[in-house]
């Protein structure tokens, strides 16, 4: 019993010193088998022999006790009570210190595995942010184009509204223009109405004073 403890206690060690000390890719290996070895009916067999093994380590305790008691009583112990006493210290102790093992193995396996999940989504999360940026890059140099984009066509729309605007005051000039050839061009009109009618009259008196004179010629 005492060999499979020991046997036990150094393999609890070295299982402890490879979760501890990253030596190779021992440590990965280690976890691996951890891992598997909580998967399916694995932890309830370990709970029961870690049970099994803590009754014995209180069973131990209570026979140490009883043999220091029955020695107390008769004032000492003899030689065969001295044997088991240290034997059942011995045993007790190696228990003890496999329990703790057990316990601190399991402690460091789940939080090296909480470190692992953490530091890959650490890494993940690096990965994103790297992304991140290249994407505010990419939007800052988008913006940057459309920035000089929107300068270019405001020019371009100030030039066109310039354009318009000349346009516009050219349209009313001509406009002023037509309108002031359209006066003048009425003037003109009602000028050649009133000399048309003045060269009727003119022309009527003509007529007149021809037949006053071709009758003053048929008198005599």
């Amino acid at each position: 019993m005492i060999q499979l403890l020991f046997l036990v206690l150094f393999a609890e060690g070295a299982i402890a010193f490879l979760l501890l000390v990253k030596v190779g890719p021992l440590r990965e290996l280690v976890m691996k088998s951890l891992d598997q070895l909580k998967l399916g009916k694995a932890p309830a067999t370990v709970k029961t022999i870690a049970g099994t093994m803590f009754v014995n380590f209180l069973s131990n305790l209570m026979n140490i006790i009883k043999i220091q008691n029955k020695g107390a009583k008769l004032g000492t112990m003899s030689p065969m009570d001295q044997v088991l006493w240290r034997t059942h210290l011995l045993e007790a102790s190696l228990m003890g210190v496999v329990l703790f093992f057990g316990f601190i193995i399991d402690r460091t396996h789940h939080y090296l595995g909480k470190l692992i999940t953490l530091r890959s989504n650490d890494g993940s999360s690096k990965g994103e942010l790297d992304q991140l940026r290249k994407e505010r890059t990419e939007l800052k140099e988008k913006e940057e184009k459309a920035s000089k984009e929107i300068k270019q066509l405001k020019e371009k729309l100030s030039c066109v509204l310039e354009n318009l605007k000349k346009a516009e005051n050219e349209a009313k000039e001509k406009e002023t223009k037509l309108e002031t050839a359209e006066a003048h061009v009425t003037a003109l009109q009602k000028q050649s109405s009133e000399l048309l009618l003045e060269y009727d009259r003119l022309l009527e008196d003509n007529q007149n004073l021809q037949t006053q004179i071709l009758a003053g010629t048929k008198k005599p």
